[in-house]
Order: structure tokens, then sequence, then C-alpha cells
């Protein structure tokens, strides 16, 4: 049978839940109609959906009309759930846009008709709600074609040459066509459709069935059936979980068939399928096996997520729809936030957008939200689920960042026996177009492999921006330039470089702080008309009159969402209930009030641990780090933008006439300037070189930067780490941990008595509920215990980098994954069995000195050793003479 997969969209209210049971209804696939105001809608599962009466999830229903097998996706039509729709979307072959008669076009319908041109859906429109009084279709058509399209046709007319006239003003082909047989044979308008070129539109009510059964004979008469190529492939579009708590995978099956008991590999993971089950409302039929064109659910993935490809398909990167607030989920007192947070994971499964998060530092379970009521939703599913009744705190605006000139970062990452260099090119991009990242290296400077893998590690992260710590967006990231050495460099090496190559431009950079905005549409009575200018003004929004009919006003414009967030109840409260207020979100643009907002978030991009803006180079056999402002000192490789200022040079001399007057004025090289795209150079920007690229390639020498002022040294030592490292204090903890510490205190004291150096002794006390941290001095070297949840490496890491500017640091620790840590931050480090000899060395000095008094009673070290330290030697010989 031929089967068509087709969903249905529509602002809220619009009718379509209504539009979906008629035509079950007159399928023959339902013998009842079912109501939203009734609760009993058939495609209304959830409880939380007939209580509200709302669409939150997708569901599917099937029917069969005239030997088509028709999938209808019915979505949310809600604002606050549009990424669920969005979801969807990724598996129609065609859509039906629902708009009311009575409504018109709204804001919310503007975004749909957007997201469908996105994803290239094919539409039917619907326009629903026609027997109400008043109601002119005419004027609803020309409306349609004013801010949707003009390509808007009515269908179910008579085929007369009025209607094919229309047809041909859409397409140059049909015109062709019609000019050549005075007709448009079926053929030629399916085309059309499904190319997007012509928009059917009908006309009836969906609550009295009228113009339903036209409107589903024009969708299998003007549809085409999608063919399939025999490799399997298939679309995820949905999570979910059944009653019973299986999870389930929904898909389209785009290639081939799949079966019970099929494995499936996405090059990651591989997973077999237990169960294939065909979903229609709240049933659903379980089958051995699915050919492509249909949807279904399967259990036994665990690991597959929305917008993931299998098998020839590739997964859909990101979505156009993305939350706006943020909120802390707040826990009753006797719920651990850890026994929560796995819980809260399966719900992000099904509701991605949410981006549950763990604020390690601050303890806190943190989730994005696109408005107050999914907020709500969410709170009855947790508690509906699990049985946890969770408060929200107030949301907090998610912003955003961007550039507003070129410049190129340069990240560049060479601990020892460690080797990358990194140039990437930022632009900024159209408002609206996220993030591009694209590759204009040549091989003869670094190879593919690596060119791929620096692409990978863009797309990998979510990059922070340096205003606030705001994800970055509308740029162009471009890889222009980079170095391996053959022996020195792998993977992870150019990952810090690539993310410190983004950080560092974006420092140099003009960045622009953005922000969510409403476009809203607002109609009120004409007297209240400038009461609500004042708002809008008062809210830093804009706004202008569409409409006015001398009792009525029509203002549309748009406001940062901060401002306009909870605008609908005053609506509602001015105008006694006469006004309606609609919004949608628009996008990002720049913040109204950036200052207050930078100095409110208090974002420090210099002591961001995890996105450093700053690099490493090799000095000496010994890392060291080089601030974001000076990496182009030291870089290794000519500037990309370099080049370019070259080139603008020669073209400046080209354009010098050739008479005796050599110059040009100001306002001629302005306009030169404005012709290249190296208009607006990073304004921070130094090009200035020490030396040529030859004279910097990476050799077993490193090369040596400017000199280094000496620094006081600090030794920072992981107390539990070094105590377990060593045997003879693994054997005395084992028996009492006191006395082990004791006995490294010891010899660290010694140690530090010979060397100079101040001490540091880290101890984890993350365990102790309600510890704070705690410094003791022990004779000339500190100890410290950390606070409740922070232990020694974090204690550690955060030292090293406010520090490791200040001071000279070797940090001590046999813990591998915190010697690349630091080993990345740029400091020494000493291994429990190098800092077993260094101690080692010592005593012996100690030793000698014992030896040296006892015989001559001469104090040769006395120069050396300061008098806290020759007290200690005393007191040992003292000591040992009794």
């Amino acid at each position: 049978m031929k089967k068509l997969v087709i969903g249905i969209l529509a602002h809220v209210d619009a009718g379509k839940t209504t539009l979906s049971e008629s035509m079950l209804y007159l399928s023959g696939k339902i013998r009842k109609l079912g109501r939203v105001d009734k609760k009993d809608a058939y495609l209304d599962t959830y409880e939380l959906e007939k209580e509200r009466g709302i669409t939150i999830f997708s569901k599917q229903a099937i029917f069969e009309v005239e030997e088509r097998q028709i999938t209808l996706l019915d979505t949310p039509g809600h604002v606050d759930f549009s990424a669920e729709m969005e979801r969807a979307l990724r598996v129609l072959d065609y859509g039906i846009l629902v708009i009311s008669g009575a409504d018109g076009v709204q804001g919310h319908t503007k975004t749909l008709w957007r997201l469908l041109e996105l994803y290239q859906v094919p539409i039917f429109l619907f326009i629903n709600k026609m027997d109400q009084n008043g109601i002119d279709k005419d004027q609803i058509l020309k409306e349609m074609r004013k801010q949707l399209d003009d390509r808007c046709i009515e269908f179910g007319q008579d085929e007369t040459a009025e209607f094919y006239d229309q047809l041909a003003m859409c397409d140059e082909k049909m015109m062709e066509a019609y000019l050549e047989e005075e007709n448009i044979e079926l053929s030629k308008i399916k085309r059309a459709i499904k190319e997007r070129v012509v928009f059917p539109c009908f006309f009836g009510s969906a609550l009295k069935l009228e113009g339903i059964e036209e409107f589903m004979k024009g969708i299998v008469k003007y549809a085409s059936i999608p063919s399939y190529p025999k490799e399997f492939g298939a679309k995820v579009f949905k999570i979910a979980r059944d009653q019973q708590g299986n999870r389930l995978t929904f898909m389209k099956l785009t290639g081939g068939s799949l079966k019970v008991k099929d494995v499936i590999n996405n090059g990651v993971w591989q997973e077999k399928v237990n169960q294939i089950r065909i979903y229609s409302g709240e049933k659903f039929e379980a089958v051995n096996e699915i050919k492509a064109g249909s949807v279904c659910a399967v259990i036994g993935l665990s690991k597959t997520k929305p917008g993931e490809g299998l098998g020839i398909e590739e997964n859909i990167e990101g979505a156009i729809l993305e939350p706006v607030l943020s909120y802390q989920i707040i826990l009753p007192p006797d719920c651990a936030p850890r026994m929560m947070l796995p819980k809260l994971r399966e719900i992000e499964e099904e509701i991605p957008e949410l981006c549950i998060v763990w604020d390690d530092e601050l303890q806190e379970i943190k989730a994005q939200f696109m408005g107050e009521v999914q907020i709500e939703i969410l709170q009855s599913l947790i508690e509906s689920r699990y049985g946890v009744k969770v408060d929200l705190d107030a949301a907090r605006i998610l912003y955003k960042e961007t550039i507003g000139n070129i410049v190129e970062g340069v990240g560049h990452f060479e601990p020892l026996r460690h080797y990358a260099e990194v140039h990437l090119l930022l632009e900024p991009g159209e408002v609206g177009s996220g993030l591009v990242f694209e590759m204009e290296c040549s091989e003869d400077i670094l190879a593919k492999s690596w060119q791929r893998l620096v692409l990978s590690h863009l797309k990998e992260k979510t990059h922070k921006g340096v205003l606030t710590g705001s994800p970055i967006t509308d740029m162009k990231i471009t890889l222009v330039s980079g170095r391996a050495h053959n022996e020195h460099t792998d993977g992870g090496d150019f990952r810090e470089a690539t993310y410190r190559g983004v950080r560092q431009g974006l420092k140099e950079a003009e960045s622009i702080l953005l922000e969510p905005y409403y476009s809203f549409q607002l109609e009120l009575p004409e007297k209240l008309v400038g009461r609500a200018m004042t708002d809008i003004e008062k809210m830093h929004g804009t706004y202008e009159i569409t409409k006015s009919n001398g009792e009525m006003v029509v203002l549309v414009g748009k406001a940062p969402v901060i401002t306009m967030r909870n605008y609908q109840k005053e609506v509602v409260a001015y105008t006694k209930g006469e006004g309606r207020f609609f919004c949608s979100l628009k996008g990002y643009e720049p913040c109204h009030n950036p200052e207050e907002v930078i100095e409110r978030m208090g974002y420090d991009s210099e002591r961001d641990i995890a996105n450093p803006t700053s690099s490493v180079f090799c000095q000496n056999g010994t890392g060291f780090t080089v601030n974001w402002d000076k990496v182009k000192d030291y870089m290794h490789i000519e500037s990309y933008l370099k080049e370019i200022d070259d080139s603008l040079e020669e073209i400046i001399q080209n354009q010098i006439p050739t008479t005796e007057e050599k110059w040009i004025d100001l306002e001629e090289i302005d306009r030169i300037f404005d012709k290249t795209f190296y208009a607006n150079k990073g304004k921070k920007s130094s090009w200035k070189r020490n030396r040529s690229a030859s004279e910097s390639y990476y050799k077993s020498e490193p090369y040596i930067g400017r000199p280094q002022e000496t620094k006081e040294k600090y030794l920072i030592v992981d107390g539990y780490n070094i105590i377990f490292a060593w045997p003879e204090l693994k054997d005395l903890a084992d028996v009492n941990m006191e006395s082990a510490r004791m006995k490294l205190l010891d010899y660290l004291s010694n140690y530090q008595g010979i060397e100079k150096c101040q001490i540091i002794v880290a101890f984890d006390a993350y365990r102790l509920q309600g510890h704070l941290q705690e410094e003791i001095k022990y004779r000339n070297i500190h100890m410290v215990y950390t606070k409740e949840a922070q232990t020694a490496d974090q204690y550690i890491e955060r030292f090293v980098h406010e520090k490791q500017k200040e001071y000279s640091i070797v940090v001590a620790t046999s813990d591998a994954l915190q010697q690349i840590i630091i080993r990345g931050a740029g400091c020494s480090l000493l291994s429990a069995r190098e800092l077993k000899e260094e101690i080692e060395r010592v005593n012996e000095i100690i030793n000698q000195s014992f030896e040296k008094m006892k015989g001559t009673g001469g104090y040769y070290l006395e120069d050396t050793l300061s008098s806290e330290t020759k007290q200690q030697i005393n007191d040992m010989i003292s000591t040992e003479d009794d």
C-alpha cells in the first residue's frame, strides 16, 4: 500500500486537534468524534493533555483513504512546546498548516511557516472555523498571500481557466504548459506542490465536518508518494516511555526494512531491536517487520536520541527553536539531588530542550524552558511519574554572544612532548545563522586528517563567549592554518589548541551580547492604544499599527523576552478581556541593556578554568602559559590575516596614480578597505613578528620567547595521592592515617628548609558535611583541608589557575588526569616517585650536615639555611643524642 507521513501544525486554538478527529472519523478509523473540551480526543492520550486541553507530545494515528495509508502526526500548537513540533518536521512527507479563519495569520503561524520552509516540507493549508459569522474568505486569502506567500492558491474549486491562470503565475513550467495547452496536467501540479512552488488552500469547519472530505480527497489527489532506496535508513524524531517504563525510540524508515532482532550499528554503538510497534493513538500493534515509509516505535535501543540518523541517514544538527529561560529545580528536603538527577535525565531524553545541568560547584540542578506552561507540565510530569513535588526559582534569561568584526584566533598547546597550533578565522554571520564551520587550509600546511579533527572539535563543544560566558552564535569559524609535529602530536593536543584558538579570537574581537526577542501582535480597543504604545516603549520594544477600523487597533512589533514575558496578563487586565495578545519567539538580537547584564553576571573569562583563553608554549623543557593578548608574539606560524594585510598594501600601491604626487587621501583608503573582507580587523590585534615562520618551526629546541621574570616558587602536594603512592607511607596509613600524614609533613618540612620554596599540602575533606576550608601552618609549610564538596584535585586546579601568573608552581601528584590538567595550565610536575627522590636527596644533605656538625662543630650550611631550619637541625641532633 502507498504510504504518506503527514504532520498537522497550527497556532494554539486554531482547531488542529478537531481537524485530526474529523479526518479520522470520515476515514472510518474512529466511530465517534472526540472533543478537546470533553477530554475524549483520540490523540490526546496523556492525562495532562486531557486536563489542560492542549497537545503536549506529538502522537500518531494511521488511517486509510483510497488505497493510501496515511500516518498522521499530531504536533503541539502551544508555543511552549514548539520544539516537540519541530522534531516531527524532520520525518514529514507533507505538512498540514491549520489557520483559524476567525484569527487569521498569527505570530506563531509565521514561525511555523518559516520552519516548514527551512525543513523544505511541502504544505497543504486548511483554513478552519469558516462557519463563524463575519469571516470573509477573500480577505483571509489576501492576508495569507501578503504575510505568508503570494502563491497560496485556493484549491477545491472547479478547475476553471481562472484556477489554471493562478497556478501558471506561480511557476514557469506551468506557465509554458498553460500557454501551449490552456490546461495544466495533474503531474505538473503535484510536482509544483512537492517542490513548494504552490501552496494549496482549502476552507471549511472541522467542528461541523464542512469541507473536510474535499480536503482529504485533495491530499490524495495532489500528494506524491515518495520512493525509497533499498539500503536501511531511519530518522529518529522522538524518545518516549510506555506505562511499563520501556524506552521507545520513534523513527521513520527512509530506506530498506527493519526486523525484530536486527542489530543497528551507528558506528559508535551497536544494539538489537527487541520489539517493533506501530502506534495509532493509545493502542499499538507489534509487528515483526516494517518497510520504508512507515513510522514505528522500537524497543531495545538505549542510546538513540532525537535528530539522529541511522543507516544511510545522517544526523540532523541542532534545532531552530531553543529555550530562552533557565531555572533552578528546587527539590524537597528529603530528596537527594544525586538520586533525582537520573530521573530528570530520563525526562530530558523525551524533552531534549530541557538541557538538565548539574552544577557541581553550586550543587544545583538547572533546566531550560520555552515558557511558563512548559514549567507547569514538567512539574506535573515529575509528580505523576516519580511522586516528587518540585519547585523552581525565578527565571533567568538565556543570553548568547556574537562578534561584530573579523579576527584571527590562535591556539597553541605545547607542554613537554605535546604540540599543536591552530589558526581560526572568526567572522560575523547572518542573524539567526547559528555557527558555521569550514576549512580553508592547505594540506601542504596541515594534513587532512588533522583538519578533520579540528573541525570535529569545533562542532563537539558549546563554545562560551567572553562577556558573560553565554554560548556564541551567528558566526562563521574557518580553519585557515595549523601545525602538527611528526612525533609529539596526538588528538588531544588539537582539542586544546582548537578550544584555545576560539577563545583567543573572541578576546580580540568586538563581542556583542544578544538576548531573545518576542515578535508580538496586540489587538485592543482604539481608546487604549496610547497605553499600549507607552507599555511597549517602556519594554524597549518597537511597534507599528497595521489595522484600525475605528473600534479596534492591531499593533505588531518586537520586544525583549525579559521585559514582555508577563505582558499578556496585563493586557487582559487593562482591556477588561477585550484585548488579545499573541507572541512567539523571534530570535536573538543585540541586548537592550548589555552593561547592566554583564555587570550582574560577573563573568571573568580569564578565570574560567574549563575554557582557557591562554595558550601553552614550551621553554627549556617546561611548558609555560602565555596570556591571550601575547599569544601572537609567540606563535609558530605566520598570521593568516598578516598575509591579507600585505595584499591590501599591494592593492593600495597599485591604486596610487602614476603622477608626481604619490599619495591617496583617507577616504580613498577607506573605500579600498571596504572592498576587502578584511575591513574589520580585531581592534586589539598586533601583527608584529619577532621571527619568521621558518625560524619558529618546532624542533627539539623549542622557541624561547621573552625572558621570564623570576617568580617565587611554590610546591603544591596532593597529600593522599602521595601517601598511597609511597609504600612506607601506605603501610603506615593502613595502621594509622594520622601518623602517615605527620610523617609526610615532616619530610616536606625538611625539604622546604633546604629548597626555600613555599609548600602547600592539600588533603581531601569534601565528604565531611558542612566542612569549611581549613588552613593550618605546620612548622614552615602550609596544610589545607578542603571544604565540603571540593576535592584536593579541585583545590589544586583552582590554585594553579589563579596563581600561575604570579608564582612558579610545581605540583606533586601521580594522578594521570590531574597531570594532564596541570601540564595544560603550563605548570611543572613532580610524580610521586620524583618527589620521593627529591626528599631522599635533601635528607642526604641533612645527614651530611649532622655528621659535619658532630665532628667539627662547624656549620658549613649556615650561610644557606634559614634560622628556622637551623633550629630544626639542632632539634634533630639533640633528639638523636638523647
